[in-house]
């Protein structure tokens, strides 16, 4: 027979999943501006609100991603400096904003937050797309 110890039957300590979460936070936004106009005012915003810019990426003619991280403490002011830089967000994403807004608030001490939140921002342009998909069809029918 087998000894057996008390540690072979103790149940694991439940896991609470923090509320940061480990997955980055999508958010999807576009813009009728210039890109001229708003790389300049994202890349301030992100720089304003302590953002950590890990990799900037142009996925295609019309998209480009900027990958970060911010404190959580700080995700009130990027969700504000976002909008204030001319992009508008898909309702996906003012949804987990404003979740990661509410956690912000009912942490215990907000002050003292040291919990980082991984972002990608995809920011599409839409007058370029516009552009683009007209030249193409005026292109197919000369």
């Amino acid at each position: 027979m087998i000894p057996m110890s008390a540690d072979l039957f103790a149940l694991p300590a439940p896991h609470h999943p923090s509320p940061v979460a480990n997955s980055p936070v999508e958010i999807t936004t576009f813009s009728y501006e210039d890109r001229r106009v708003i790389f300049p005012a994202v890349t301030e915003a992100l720089e304003l609100c302590g953002c950590w810019l890990l990799q900037r990426n142009s996925t295609s003619l019309t998209q480009v991603e900027f990958h970060f991280e911010v404190h959580l403490r700080s995700v009130l002011d990027l969700y504000a400096a976002l909008i204030a830089a001319g992009l508008e967000l898909t309702r996906a994403s003012h949804n987990d904003l404003t979740a990661l807004c509410t956690v912000r608030q009912h942490r215990d001490s907000p002050n003292n937050m040291v919990g980082l939140v991984t972002a990608r921002l995809e920011i599409s342009f839409l007058e370029d797309s516009e552009s683009m998909t007209l030249m193409a069809s005026t292109a197919a029918c000369a």
